[in-house]
């Protein structure tokens, strides 16, 4: 099979931890090609296929010069057996346009994963709240009164942005309400931006949990990443330490209620956020703690990954 990657500058790669860059890893371990391009490669002119710059790549093994360039060529993205949207964040208007150009590449006949729609209508803080049955209290909204509102009644929370990654820009107020104001004006840019708030979880000092789930069922480890220090954030862009542990009833209680769910939407891999008990993010643009969890654990997530991917591609 030939596999399109559409993400950042690989060039950029860390290739020790990055997950993109397993997947290409394994995929080449069983045979399969590889060619990569990022979104603004892609293009659509009237009347053709969409297609984008694509650079057809042999991964060497080296750490250094890890990749070497086979040819670069313009071709249609339904040409590939699958094309992956592995694009980081932000998931700015760039990125919606990238989906609707890879939407209508499927129209086409190509197969992508994840699927482009589903990407737009599960925005990655927001998706959560169609699953409040797992989810800490939680609040969406503009109105800083609302906000005042919420702290009142829960006395200790976290304010996060919509578009946010890595832990960016997450501030947590305890009961005293120390530097509220100025959180939300930071943070909603007077009313002008939509906001999350929800209650804290003091379970976030035994880490904030990375569940994968690929083919709507669950690695069988989560990556618990840990704060450091006085940090609230355990992100690992953020500094936390990433420990891998099996799964809790509560973690495999939640991944197997929403797994299948998004799995028949065309999400073939997500990544879900748990913190205790509760549910706080679901991650569909580029899920990672592959390497991390393969590392510590023995346990295979490329390859049930690329299991899942090649199943996919034989079923379409």
């Amino acid at each position: 099979m030939h596999f399109l990657f559409v993400a950042d500058p690989i060039e950029h790669f860390k290739i020790y931890k990055d997950t993109t860059f397993s997947m290409m890893r394994e995929a080449q371990r069983r045979g399969h090609s590889i060619s990569v391009c990022e979104p603004r490669d892609m293009s659509w002119q009237r009347g053709q296929p969409v297609t984008a710059k694509v650079r057809k790549i042999t991964l060497t093994g080296s750490p250094d010069a890890w990749f070497s360039e086979e040819s670069t060529d313009q071709l249609a993205l339904h040409s590939f057996d699958a094309v992956l949207m592995r694009k980081d964040p932000p998931f700015d208007a760039e990125y919606i346009y990238a989906t609707h150009l890879l939407e209508q590449a499927e129209r086409e006949g190509a197969r992508v994963i994840n699927k482009p729609a589903a990407l737009r209508d599960h925005p990655e803080k927001l998706a959560i709240m169609e699953f409040s049955e797992f989810t800490t209290p939680t609040l969406v909204t503009r109105d800083a009164a609302a906000v005042r509102a919420f702290h009142a009644e829960h006395q200790d929370i976290i304010l996060k942005p919509l578009d946010g990654m890595g832990g960016m820009g997450i501030f947590r107020v305890k009961a005293d309400g120390l530097n509220l104001g100025s959180i939300i004006e930071t943070l909603n840019v007077d009313g002008a931006q939509t906001i999350m708030v929800q209650r804290f979880v003091p379970e976030i000092v035994q880490g904030d949990k990375r569940v994968l789930v690929i083919g709507g069922k669950p690695v069988p480890y989560s990556l618990a990443r840990i704060p450091q220090g006085n940090e609230v954030r355990g992100n690992l862009a953020a500094g936390g330490k990433g420990v891998a542990q099996p799964l809790t009833e509560d973690d495999r209680r939640i991944a197997d209620a929403i797994g299948p769910i998004l799995a028949e939407r065309g999400l073939l891999l997500i990544g879900l956020d748990v913190i205790g008990g509760s549910l706080t993010e679901i991650n569909v643009t580029s899920p990672t703690c592959f390497q991390e969890i393969t590392e510590q654990t023995g346990f295979d997530v490329p390859a049930m990954f690329i299991d899942a991917l090649e199943a996919a591609v034989n079923k379409a």
